[in-house]
């Protein structure tokens, strides 16, 4: 049995698919019966907080195989799945990290990642890291002021980096979960093609045939907004500041064919994203302010 942490996530809604076209049995963690999208017939859904260890026995019972995604910055919510998962005896830990662990020096963001990846580790239980570069999913986060005036803030400048579709980290999971061989690997994740923000907002004018506007982000607050509309906690506004700064003095972009070569075929690109998206992308900029 295989339980699935994240499962109303971007990556988690997708290795949900993977899997019930799979025929696997597994069981979905949900910490709100009532928001979650109800599993396949063939799938057990099964209500937990992460945030609260004495819920998550029942939950983890029977359980052979844990997909791990923890949303957030801290270490807590890592640390009770893998005593959760290590009490009820799982044999295999497939775990969303971060590429942002390579970093020479590690930034922020990366040592976040850093401790959950050891954290893991230190249970002994086998386990294998995806560790993916920027979601296309990210693009979402413009939608606010596409809406506003049919533009987007752009944080890196000159930066690029190769956007991952989360349908295939969801796919490179699957295989993971079910196939062995697995163990101990560490898969950097990325899409084949690298862009720059003023790119990517091109390729979604295409898509929805409305020119959009690319603007400078001005402050560190409106690099924030720019992937969080609403804010973030101090501690993770630093964090994305640090790695837009990384990003803009990075005008190649980290590319791998790791995708290509688990799956047996290129990755999605990010044109094929955005046209699975036009309509989120159109009713956009259809409400734009004049």
């Amino acid at each position: 049995m295989i339980l699935v942490t994240g499962s109303t996530g971007n990556v988690g809604r997708e290795l949900v698919r993977e899997l019930a076209a799979r025929d696997t049995p597994f069981r979905v963690l949900v910490r709100d019966r009532t928001r979650a999208v109800q599993p396949p017939d063939h799938a057990e859904r099964v209500v937990a907080d992460l945030d609260d260890p004495s819920t998550l026995p029942a939950a983890f019972a029977g359980a052979d195989t844990l997909f791990l995604l923890t949303p957030g910055i801290g270490l807590a919510h890592t640390a009770h799945a893998v005593a959760a998962a290590s009490a009820a005896g799982v044999g295999r830990i497939v775990h969303l990290s971060s590429f942002n662990v390579l970093g020479d020096p590690m930034p922020a963001m990366g040592r976040w990642h850093h401790d959950r990846e050891e954290a893991i580790r230190a249970t002994g239980i086998p386990a294998t890291f995806l560790r993916p570069g920027g979601f296309m999913t990210n693009a979402l986060d413009w939608l606010p002021t596409l809406r506003e005036g049919r533009y987007v803030l752009d944080p890196a400048g000159p930066g690029r980096y190769a956007p991952v579709d989360p349908a295939d980290i969801a796919a490179v999971a699957a295989l993971a979960l079910t196939e062995d061989g697995h163990e101990g690997a560490e898969y950097v994740l990325t899409g084949a093609e690298t862009f720059t923000v003023a790119e990517q907002a091109a390729v979604i004018a295409d898509t929805v045939g409305v020119p959009l506007t690319v603007r400078d982000v001005a402050t560190a607050e409106e690099a924030v907004r720019s992937r969080f509309p609403n804010g973030a906690p101090p501690a993770l506004a630093a964090a994305l500041a640090e790695g837009f700064a990384l990003m803009r003095a990075d005008t190649v972009g980290l590319r791998t064919d790791t995708v290509e070569k688990l799956l047996g075929r290129a990755p999605g690109t990010f044109a094929a994203w955005c046209a699975r998206h036009a309509d989120v992308f159109r009713a956009a900029v259809t409400d734009a302010r004049p």
